[in-house]
C-alpha cells in the first residue's frame, strides 16, 4: 500500500503548493491515519470507493494542518489552498475528477511495474504498445515480429494478471 500510494500522495501534494518536506510529513499523517482506519473501511463495490476515501482523509488532514499552521504553501496563498482542499471535497468538482484521473493512472501504471518481471519483454512490449498506445494489434505483431494472436493472447495474460492484482489490492484494503 505504501509502494503504491506514498509517491503518488507526495507528487499531489506538491503539485497543489506544498512545500516538499511538508508533503512528506502530510502524507506520513494521511497514511498513519489510513492504517487506523483500515480496519472500519467498507468497501461498497462502488468504483472508486477507495480512492474517494482516501480523498477525504487527505483533504481532512490538510486542512487539520493549514489550520493549526504547520503548514505552508509555497508559491500559492493559503486562500487557493483552501480552496483547492473545498474543490476535493465535492465530488463532481473538476479538481476532483482530476484527482481521480490521477489515481488511476498511477495504481495501473504501479501495478504494471510489479507485474513486467513476471512476463518474457516481448510480451510486454506488445501488451505496452497496443494497451498503452493504442497501436492495432497487426502492426505491433509485424514490428515485435510475432503473431497477431501471440499479440493479442499477451493483451490478454496481462489485463488477467492486472484484474487479478487489483482485486488482490481491493481485499487487502
Amino acid at each position: 500500500m505504501v509502494d503504491i500510494y506514498q509517491p503518488w500522495l507526495l507528487g499531489w501534494l506538491g503539485r497543489q503548493g506544498l512545500a516538499n518536506t511538508d508533503a512528506e510529513d502530510l502524507v506520513q499523517d494521511i497514511l498513519l491515519v489510513v492504517l487506523k482506519e483500515m480496519p472500519y473501511f467498507r468497501h461498497n463495490q462502488r468504483v472508486g470507493a477507495f480512492r474517494s476515501w482516501l480523498r477525504t482523509i487527505a483533504v481532512h488532514r490538510l486542512q487539520d494542518a493549514l489550520r493549526a499552521r504547520r503548514y505552508r504553501p509555497v508559491a500559492t496563498g493559503d486562500g487557493q489552498v483552501i480552496e483547492q482542499m473545498r474543490q476535493l471535497e465535492d465530488p463532481d468538482s473538476p479538481l476532483t475528477a482530476q484527482w481521480e484521473r490521477e489515481h488511476d493512472r498511477h495504481v495501473v501504471g504501479r501495478l504494471l511495474s510489479l507485474l513486467e518481471p513476471d512476463f518474457q519483454p516481448a510480451t510486454f512490449e506488445a501488451f505496452r504498445r497496443v494497451m498503452l498506445q493504442g497501436q492495432a494489434p497487426a502492426a505491433v505483431a509485424a514490428e515485435l515480429g510475432i503473431s497477431v494472436n501471440a499479440v493479442l493472447l499477451a493483451k490478454s495474460r496481462i489485463l488477467g494478471r492486472l484484474r487479478q492484482e487489483a482485486r488482490d489490492l481491493i481485499a487487502e484494503v
